[in-house]
């Protein structure tokens, strides 16, 4: 797509947005992420209606849409008054396919079953993956094409996240491809291309839970247990009586947390630093900005667009009335881009003061459990990106292509062209 027709799509997506009725807005629609033309809606939101019902979402039904940074951070600390025991996205799950896991559980429940888990990504874990991590970065970074156009979220974003993974899960290096395609499974929508029926989902879900469920019984009666996930639910006190059903739960959240948001971020700076070139020249001045530049990338990418939560009592926000057994979707995505909280807050500034103050990741009982992993794994794959082309950028050639999913904020192709090699 042409700069001149992605700015028509953009200057129409806004002259709709501010010409329909505010109860029409509907931001849950997946084609509005595909095209990336949902930011106009959520600006709207935000100016005239903080707190909005829809009630024409077809595919999910009525829900609310928080859009204020303040007030999402309200509704996420709230656990007492906005469940997750419904669901975390606004897709409601089959009364005959329900999938119980941690983050979708309200304490103590979810307490125990984290703490089950939270080890693997403890900061002594975290320096001993670190440079694994390097090396595996290193490596893929070398063995890319110089001399053609390469798609960057397969060769660096989806390869070097799903290695990740599978040393996390102890997971047959040689199938890890299996871990991509089921997190991509477990949040596709049927007009995805992704997958043709539910039943197909079903199916292939079943058949992650029968792998996984084999690497469980050889690790279930390991003398000394290992240092892996999968290990470590086995072992777990609160996890090891799991069923199939909450396994499986688990299972996807792990990967998916694992795999979509931190391959999402590394393809979304690269794009946010070429739309920015004068923040990619501020960086290869001054690399040591790496680190705060990460949770810059986190805050303007917002890999995964909202959470949601159900209302057990009525209460009011925002001077409206939400009613018990209501679904309520905090969209970090808006409150990532809400001004009256972060300045400029559409540009990518990479020397931002408090970058690391956004909602990506989450606030309260739910923050995400794998955060310092995820920014470690971006903040090594910058380093090597720099060390190798200090002076040249690595060019995007085009608009990416993007995921049809209100829930994933995601990429699934961006050619880019990389500086020759220096011999």
């Amino acid at each position: 797509m042409s700069d001149a027709a992605r700015k028509y799509e953009i200057d129409e997506a806004r002259e709709h947005a501010y010409s329909i009725p505010i109860e029409e807005i509907d931001v849950g629609r997946g084609e509005l992420f595909k095209t990336d033309t949902m930011w106009p809606y959520f600006e709207r939101l935000r100016k005239e209606a903080p707190v909005h019902y829809c009630a024409t979402n077809e595919e999910f039904g009525p829900y609310w849409s928080v859009t204020k940074y303040n007030d999402i951070m309200a509704v996420d600390t709230n656990h007492q008054v906005f469940s997750s025991e419904d669901g975390i996205t606004l897709r409601d799950q089959d009364e005959d396919f329900k999938l119980p896991m941690f983050i979708a559980m309200d304490p103590p429940k979810h307490d125990d079953q984290r703490k089950v888990v939270s080890p693997i990504v403890a900061p002594a874990n975290l320096a001993k993956l670190e440079s694994t991590i390097r090396e595996r970065a290193g490596k893929l970074l070398d063995e890319m094409d110089t001399q053609q156009p390469v798609d960057w979220v397969d060769r660096i974003s989806i390869e070097l996240t799903t290695q990740m993974l599978a040393t996390l899960f102890d997971f047959p290096f040689e199938e890890r491809r299996k871990l991509t395609r089921w997190s991509d499974v477990a949040t596709a929508s049927e007009e995805s291309g992704i997958i043709e029926s539910e039943e197909q989902r079903r199916a292939e879900l079943f058949e992650c839970a029968d792998y996984f469920i084999g690497l469980w019984n050889e690790r279930v009666n390991a003398r000394e247990p290992g240092n892996d996930l999968i290990s470590m639910l086995a072992h777990g006190e609160s996890t090891r009586n799991m069923d199939k059903m909450e396994y499986l739960g688990n299972l996807i959240l792990l990967i998916v947390g694992g795999n979509d948001t931190t391959r999402n971020s590394i393809t979304g700076g690269l794009y946010a630093l070429n739309k920015f070139p004068e923040q990619y020249r501020k960086l290869q001045a001054n690399p040591s900005l790496i680190p705060n530049m990460v949770a810059e990338i986190i805050r303007w990418q917002t890999p995964l667009a909202h959470m949601r939560r159900t209302a057990l009592q009525d209460i009011e926000l925002g001077g409206k009335q939400i009613k018990k057994g209501d679904k309520v979707a905090m969209w970090y995505v808006s409150g990532n881009r809400d001004e009256d909280v972060i300045s400029n807050p559409n540009q990518l500034v990479i020397d931002r003061e408090r970058a690391r103050q956004h909602l990506s990741f989450g606030f309260g009982i739910h923050r995400c459990v794998g955060n310092r992993l995820a920014e470690m794994q971006l903040r090594i794959v910058w380093e090597e990106i720099i060390k190798r082309w200090p002076d040249e950028p690595i060019r995007v050639l085009a608009e990416p292509t993007r995921v049809l999913s209100p829930f994933v904020k995601g990429y699934e192709k961006m050619m880019v062209e990389l500086p020759k090699r220096k011999h």
